[in-house]
């Protein structure tokens, strides 16, 4: 679904009153992915947080080539705070919540 919304024509995505809610969506699309990924595979957050970092990339890099849409720097620098976010409540919730409530949810998502 990021995919999707972030490849379509921007005529057909709701209107944006101000410039910094494109970043808000990038950080909380990207917080939300690095959060439910780490709460099924927590073996290894960096590897899945580089990973995420990527796939960021690779959709900037596809929006330069749509013709409609153009890659911005400032919306990868968004998507990292979004993955840094995300693993932050991680980290809290493995602090939090007993291991194996963690554990039981890794194993159910797979």
């Amino acid at each position: 679904m990021l995919t999707i919304a972030s490849l379509v024509p921007v005529t057909m995505l709701p209107p944006q009153t101000f410039n910094i809610w494109d970043k808000a969506q990038h950080a909380f699309g990207f917080g939300w992915l690095a959060l439910i990924g780490l709460l099924a595979y927590p073996e290894r957050p960096w590897r899945l947080a580089a990973c995420l970092l990527l796939y960021g990339g690779a959709i900037e890099l596809a929006q330069a080539a749509t013709g409609w849409r153009y890659g911005e720097w400032l919306d990868l620098l968004a998507d990292g705070v979004g993955i840094a976010l995300g693993a932050l409540l991680w980290f809290g919730l493995r602090n939090v919540l007993p291991t194996q409530r963690l554990k039981a949810f890794g194993r159910r998502a797979q």
